[in-house]
C-alpha cells in the first residue's frame, strides 16, 4: 500500500469529502493540517507545484490534485490500482 497524504483545513467541505472517500476504501492517511501553520501550507504549495488550494492529496510520489480530480480517478477506476501501487 502506498503512503497517502493529504493536506487540508479543519472546515473545508473538499476536505472533508475526500477524507469520506479515503476512509470508505478503508486507507491509512496522514492528515496534514494546514489552517494553524503557515509553514506547513508554504510546504504544501512547494509540493503541489503553486497550488494553494485544499485539499492537495499525494498518493506516494504522485500528485493526485484536489477532491475533484481524487473523484474523478475513482469514476475512471483508476483510483484502487493508484492506492494499491499498480499505478
Amino acid at each position: 500500500m502506498m503512503s497517502i497524504e493529504i493536506y487540508t483545513t479543519r472546515t473545508c467541505p473538499f476536505c472533508i469529502r475526500a477524507k469520506q472517500l479515503l476512509d470508505s476504501k478503508g486507507v491509512a492517511y496522514k492528515d496534514i493540517d494546514v489552517g494553524a501553520e503557515p509553514s506547513l501550507r508554504d510546504a504544501m504549495t512547494r509540493r503541489a507545484k503553486g497550488k494553494r488550494t485544499v485539499p492537495q492529496i499525494f498518493v506516494g510520489s504522485t500528485h493526485v490534485g484536489g477532491c475533484d480530480d481524487l473523484y474523478a480517478l475513482e469514476r475512471a477506476g483508476k483510483l484502487d490500482p493508484l492506492l494499491k501501487g499498480a499505478a
